[in-house]
């Protein structure tokens, strides 16, 4: 018996039951570039890592609020349904699922993307280059 196999799956139902339930808490950098790229952003992209790596490189359409920033005051110009999609670094980093927590915390709807910038990344994705955010200064909140 293999380490895999040692503790039993689980049976089809809960498995069923867990995996749809994952779809709740969090999309993958596929998706939302898809929504950037047709048009259909119906969230608010919050890049959690800080303004200087936000400055370095970040998500084009992503807001820069680090995870220990979010407070009320800085969500207030948002209405109450607004959905926050969070990325940090990375598989790596917990700074998504603290800026999720904080947002929970603070009522709002809320998803992490998983993978963050190393997962936008591996997907081929474009991050916005250095002159970008020279030209356009980060849309801090």
């Amino acid at each position: 018996m293999s380490v895999v196999t040692a503790v039993p799956a689980a049976d089809s139902a809960a498995a069923l039951a867990h995996f749809e339930a994952a779809f709740r808490y969090e999309t993958d950098c596929w998706d939302v570039h898809d929504a950037l790229a047709g048009g259909r952003q119906d969230f608010v992209l919050l890049d959690v890592r800080g303004t200087e790596k936000y400055a370095a490189g970040h998500v084009p359409g992503a807001l820069d609020l680090a995870h220990r920033k979010i407070i009320a005051s800085k969500l207030a110009g948002f209405p109450a349904d607004t959905l926050f999609v969070v990325y940090c670094a990375g598989p790596h980093c917990n700074g998504a699922a603290r800026a999720a927590v904080r947002l929970a915390q603070l009522g709002r709807p809320v998803k992490l993307m998983t993978g963050g910038i190393t997962g936008w990344r591996d997907e081929g994705f474009a991050l916005t280059s250095a002159a970008n955010v020279r030209d356009n200064p980060p849309a801090t909140l």
